[in-house]
């Protein structure tokens, strides 16, 4: 008796569960993003809020909490009620910031809970003109033959200017000297003045000083040539092979918001993410979608935690 009474205790919650999700949502959605308003999560972010909120029968509002490298945003989300009307859109940061910061105000693994990644942007290595390598091999080349001579400007401890720099000295085995500045405008002014020597900004934030000829690209960081950019080689192919890095976004929820409230959000969101007009719209500025389920979103984020443990440890490196 006691096991069926728990049984139809599980169908009557999970019944309830659904019906609650039926009319999900039935206020504004708050998308949450952890930098303040221009960047490439908010970008991102207000690329897909309105079509988002056609799909799901309802509103989306990007709300912009800044600070901390991120973590008082993601923060916000992870103590908010598990009720899906709070959930946020964060970075590859949000696999990194586990292990460069010394405390953190949440669990990621326990306290959040994916609901789908959103799209990928891959970043570029750029040098100004008086650099003496013209392509990634010459650079490798170079900076082995003058350990500590050369520098890279990022936008700022842990950003993923300075997370794609620093795994690009991991896997090519070299040593250029990490100058950290307050955003990545300043750290590519300074690239192109020659104060640092180069840097590893999102492809889109360089386009215009390459094509203008401020700055010469080398490579790309991910796994392909960007259309944007078709010129320019993958790193990997170019000289580092087994290199790559991407920006990703990611969308999630606090630990314990309803699974049928979680499907609802992912699937919405994959209906967008599938749209020609806004896969269009993204290409222009490098961005590419990338729709998943929530389970393939846990996965990545399980697994570039791991991976960036052992980089960030390795490395030496913390947020400042």
């Amino acid at each position: 008796m006691k096991t069926t009474s728990m049984f139809a205790g599980a169908l009557l919650a999970l019944a309830a569960s659904t019906a609650w999700a039926d009319s999900y949502p039935s206020r504004p959605v708050r998308l949450v993003v952890p930098y303040p308003p221009g960047g490439s999560a908010d970008i991102v972010a207000r690329r897909i809020a309105d079509d988002w909120a056609k799909e799901l029968g309802g509103s989306v509002i990007v709300d912009n909490r800044a600070g901390a490298g991120g973590n008082i945003g993601v923060d916000a989300v992870a103590k908010s009620p598990k009720d899906g009307y709070t959930i946020g859109l964060q970075t590859v940061s949000l696999a990194i910031n586990p292990s460069i910061f010394a405390k953190m105000p949440y669990d990621t693994l326990k306290d959040l809970t994916a609901i789908g990644t959103v799209a990928s942007s891959q970043h570029v290595l750029v040098v100004n003109n008086n650099f003496p390598a013209k392509n990634t091999r010459e650079l490798v080349a170079v900076a082995k033959a003058n350990p500590g001579k050369y520098s890279y400007g990022s936008a700022g401890s842990g950003s993923t200017f300075h997370m794609s720099a620093e795994l690009f000295k991991a896997v090519a085995n070299v040593d250029i000297l990490h100058v950290p500045y307050k955003g990545g405008g300043p750290a590519l002014v300074d690239t192109i003045g020659g104060q640092v020597d180069m840097s590893f900004p999102v492809l889109s934030a360089a386009l215009q000083q390459v094509q203008s000829g401020k700055l010469r690209a080398i490579g790309v960081t991910g796994p392909k040539r960007s259309a944007l950019m078709p010129d320019v080689p993958t790193l990997a192919e170019s000289g580092v092979p087994g290199y790559s890095f991407e920006t990703w976004f990611m969308v999630f929820a606090p630990a314990g918001t309803p699974q049928p409230v979680i499907e609802k959000l992912n699937v919405s969101l994959n209906k967008v993410l599938h749209n020609p007009a806004l896969k269009e719209r993204m290409a222009k500025e490098g961005i590419d979608p990338t729709p998943s389920t929530p389970g393939e979103a846990q996965a990545k984020l399980t697994k570039e935690m791991d991976m960036w443990s052992k980089v960030v440890k390795e490395r030496g490196i913390k947020a400042e």
